[in-house]
Order: structure tokens, then sequence, then C-alpha cells
């Protein structure tokens, strides 16, 4: 698969977690003939051909949700009639669970028994939400016999966010703090008011470590790449615009055997 992928001009990442051999996935990046066409709504052509490109590694056409930073979850083994979604679940051999990012935390879940997997969209606003613990429910397993994966998504070095996404963690979540640090910026500045314009660093992979954690999952990889930082690998909504950025797909499917 690697080799034909290469051959077609679609760059990947394939996850590297102990998944069993009948669970696929596989998360693209900004190269390739794909690249730049997985999702860009400047130019609805390149969109369809790079799906189109996507489609012949994947046993069925992805099913594509209509992402809103939220926390519903679609069950696609029931007809999924397009209503809004930022993860998916499925039991079904060949039925392949996607989302699509340019910043925000791509996770995938799989169990160890190989009998269902799950992709979801984790934003910040979706990790306030509670998109992963929707996502590990969904799966109607136990959580101790879940993998979880977390794909390229924006570093902590780079992530500066208001005091207001600080407060929708640690409101409910005192111990969130520690996925925080102050912006090196705004603590220069003695005289900024600490409670409405102080800026912070947020650490989109420890929050959802954290979220995995509280839901009961302990085997989590990945989380190690920055979306905004290594342009030459992926697609950033913050670095590049929201009419210039395109999105990464990532997936996650059973197979027959």
């Amino acid at each position: 698969m690697a080799a034909a992928l290469a051959a077609q001009g679609l760059d990947w990442i394939v996850p590297e977690w102990p998944a069993p051999s009948r669970v696929h996935a596989l998360s693209t990046t900004r190269n390739g003939a794909a690249g730049h066409a997985i999702d860009f709504a400047a130019s609805a052509p390149r969109v369809a051909s790079g799906r189109e490109l996507l489609r012949h590694f994947v046993p069925t056409e992805p099913v594509w949700l209509r992402q809103v930073h939220g926390a519903a979850i679609a069950d696609l083994d029931a007809a999924y009639g397009g209503f809004a979604a930022d993860g998916s679940v499925t039991r079904t051999p060949g039925t392949v669970c996607a989302v699509l990012t340019a910043d925000c935390l791509p996770v995938l879940l799989a169990d160890r028994d190989s009998r269902v997997v799950a992709a979801a969209h984790a934003g910040w606003r979706g990790l306030a939400a509670g998109v992963i613990e929707a996502a590990v429910a969904e799966l109607s397993i136990d959580p101790a016999s879940v993998l979880a994966w977390l794909g390229p998504a924006i570093g902590p070095c780079v992530f500066e966010v208001g005091s207001e996404v600080v407060a929708a963690f640690c409101d409910p979540d005192p111990g969130a703090a520690e996925c925080f640090v102050p912006s090196t910026k705004m603590s220069m500045n003695m005289n900024t008011n600490m409670s409405a314009d102080m800026k912070w660093h947020a650490d989109l992979y420890a929050l959802a470590r954290r979220k995995l954690a509280r839901a009961g999952v302990s085997a989590v990889y990945g989380g190690d790449r920055c979306t905004l930082s290594e342009s030459e690998f992926f697609h950033s909504y913050r670095r590049d615009g929201a009419g210039a950025s395109g999105r990464m797909a990532t997936m996650i499917w059973l197979g027959s055997q």
C-alpha cells in the first residue's frame, strides 16, 4: 500500500501504535497530488479530484462529516443523514471513519479485539464539549481495551489562547491547569489585566490525554507533531488563513480479516 500511495503522489502518515492487523488507519499530509485538495473550499473541482484519488486506497468512500466543533458522534452502522457531528464510529468492515483537520486534533480509537473503531475531530471547543468522552462511550466496550492515537495538531509552543479557553477546561477540571502556560509575550507586560487579557499556550495533546485518562483510556500514542511549525508537511489554519489552508484527512477502518 505504501508503494502504491507514493506512486500516485499521495503522502500519508501511518499511526505507530499496537493496533491489531485488522485495524487500518492513515493521515494525509499537505504533500503529493492530493495534498492541497482533500478539502479546500476555494476549488471544488480540486476537492473532488483529491478525494477521488484518496478513494483508491480505502475500501469504500470515507464518510465525511459536517464538523461543527461539537461533541456529537455519528454511528455509521445506522443511517447517517449528514447531521452535524465531530466523530464517527463503526463495527462494519470496510466502512471508513474520517475527520478533516488543519490545526485541530484528529483522534483515532480502536479496541484490542478489532471489534470497533472511531475517529474524532477535537479542537479546543470539541475537547471542552466532551467529544473524546463521547467517542469512547460510543464504542460501548471496556475503556481499558481501547487504543488511542493522536494525529498531527497545533503544538503547545505556538497555540496561543485567551483566558476563556483556560476557563472552559479548568472550571470543570482544575487539574487541567497543568496543560496551560502563560505566554512569554504577555508575562513580560506587567500591566496586563490577568483575568481578561492574558494569553496562554495550550497543549491540545496534554488536554486530550487527560480527557482520555478520565474516560478510562490509558494506551495513548502519537501526539508529537506541530501542524503550524511543520509547514513542509502540514496545512495550518492559523498559519495559512481561512482562504488558503487545505485540510488533512485522518481515517480508520476495519479490514475483513
